[in-house]
């Protein structure tokens, strides 16, 4: 099984998001991650859907979308070509002696403390899949409360 990430520039107009995720639930196509924002022109909306299937199919899901109306333009986010960054928000119990424990695992991961209580530390950690898969497996020794993951989103280099 493949992988594939794309931006796509679409109209900045209500209704958009639905019709593109409506494209793959039609097609019995699942999305990895998706994640959608306004760019540097209010007109227009970046959203960058991570896909996963045969070369077959996502060669098809390319060519679904081109016939998309709203969508304006489609990049494949390639390894090496780009950069993509997810956001994750981690709260963990953690009392004063699991806090000296879990800070600097946070502090070798470039994480910040982002609150703290007397039962619980809440962490965020901005990085690829690889880093904050890697984050949270050395987690894995305390209890994790809540997590929260935003999905990739990215863009070509140069």
């Amino acid at each position: 099984m493949n992988k594939m990430v794309l931006s796509l520039l679409v109209d900045n107009t209500a209704g958009v998001l639905s019709r593109v995720s409506g494209l793959f639930s039609r097609r019995g196509y699942n999305i990895d991650s998706l994640s959608v924002g306004v760019t540097e022109n209010p007109k227009y909306s970046r959203m960058t859907v991570a896909v996963s299937g045969d070369d077959r199919i996502l060669s098809q899901i390319k060519k679904q979308l081109n016939k998309l109306e709203d969508v304006v333009d489609i990049t494949e986010l390639k390894d090496g070509e780009s950069v993509c960054r997810e956001l994750v928000l981690v709260k963990v119990k953690a009392d004063i002696a699991e806090r000296q424990q879990i800070i600097p695992i946070a502090d070798v991961f470039r994480a910040k403390v982002v609150d703290v209580s007397p039962e619980s530390l809440m962490i965020e950690l901005t990085g690829n899949n690889t880093k904050i898969e890697a984050f949270i497996g050395l987690l894995d020794g305390f209890k994790i409360q809540s997590l929260v993951r935003t999905g990739l989103t990215g863009l070509v280099r140069g």
